[in-house]
């Protein structure tokens, strides 16, 4: 690696000692009765109020809704991230002072898998706290989840919900950025003048290797594409789909989507033999207590019963969260099922 290379490695490794000195996520919340807002910053190795007591009022709120208590002496993550980032540290200074591109390559392949890493467990973070809830809170709405965004705004009853990184989480952005940014360089200037100890192709194998490794299992749980209500058609039955409470959807291992008005459709489409059960990539179903969030339907969780009035008749309705289904449940009866549970019992 050239000698500015190198030096702007050392500065992205450094540069990542900041989120030992700055939050890492901020999350905020707005209401009414709180005209100043309350809110709670996520370090590195701890969880603080945005004002002293603010910890507190959102976990006294959170207990009227059923949520978990944030308790940040039990949470693992707390305790994992800043060995995590001393590793990234220690690695990129390494990979600088060596000065050979292998090393560039593959710091910032694992630098990449770790944010990327770090990223889905908060969002299944917040998904946990907002969808497991307690079934014996003093206040209990049907379907809805309390789930935080992990970047943005969300509207949760009346409160508005804010989250955005913190001083550290912008420096890990920068530095993952510019790791990418030197990759770039490197791998357009060793084209240009190959090093004889470190032939081209070797690198941009490994670059290569990392980059599918990491894209296949991204697309494992890649989601279907949007649906169109009022013009898509249903694979199955040929109706247009109307409902969103209900769709279901089948993305093939070759990218092509199947779209389906009810569950119903897409278990009698599987029976008819017109895919092979080889050729599928994953199925998805639409949350009835939040439309706009799809899941898989071996996390789904199904309430049936004969008063679901489904598009098609299929008398079944698709949740992401047991505490929602159970809630269902207990308004219109019923039993709860898992999707094997439901297929064996069409196969048979």
């Amino acid at each position: 690696m050239r000698t500015t290379t190198r030096v702007m490695l050392a500065a992205a490794a450094v540069l990542l000692g900041l989120a030992y000195a700055a939050p890492l996520w901020h999350i905020g919340l707005d209401a009414p009765q709180y005209p100043e807002g309350i809110g709670m910053y996520i370090w590195i190795d701890r969880i603080l109020g945005q004002k002293p007591n603010d910890l507190n009022s959102i976990n006294n709120l959170n207990h009227y809704i059923g949520m978990k208590a944030i308790v940040p002496d039990a949470i693992p993550e707390l305790r994992l991230m800043p060995r995590i980032v001393a590793v990234l540290i220690g690695l990129g200074l390494f990979a600088a002072l060596a000065g050979r591109r292998t090393l560039l390559y593959a710091w910032t392949a694992i630098f990449a898998v770790v944010a990327a890493g770090g990223l889905v467990d908060f969002w299944y973070w917040g998904y946990t706290y907002g969808h497991e809830l307690d079934p014996t809170a003093a206040i209990k709405i049907p379907g809805f989840s309390y789930q935080p965004p992990v970047l943005g705004t969300r509207q949760l009853l009346n409160f508005t919900a804010h989250s955005w990184p913190g001083g550290g989480g912008w420096a890990i952005a920068i530095a993952l950025a510019a790791g990418l940014a030197l990759c770039v360089v490197e791998l357009r200037r060793n084209r240009r003048h190959p090093h004889p100890g470190i032939p081209l192709r070797r690198a941009a194998a490994a670059v290569i290797g990392v980059t599918l490794l990491a894209a296949g299992s991204g697309c494992a749980a890649a989601a279907p594409a949007p649906l169109h209500y009022g013009s898509d058609a249903c694979d199955h039955c040929r109706m247009t789909i109307f409902d969103p409470s209900f769709a279901a959807q089948i993305v093939t291992r070759t990218g092509k989507q199947y779209r389906f008005d009810d569950p119903g459709c897409l278990l009698e489409f599987m029976a008819s033999g017109q895919l092979a059960p080889a050729g599928v990539h994953s199925l998805w179903v639409n949350d009835r207590a939040d439309p706009a969030r799809r899941t898989t339907v071996a996390e789904a969780v199904f309430v049936v019963s004969d008063r679901i009035r489904a598009p098609m008749g299929g008398h079944m309705a698709a949740f992401s969260s047991r505490g929602a289904a159970m809630a269902f449940q207990a308004a219109v009866g019923g039993e709860l099922r898992s999707w094997s549970e439901i297929a064996k019992r069409v196969a048979r």
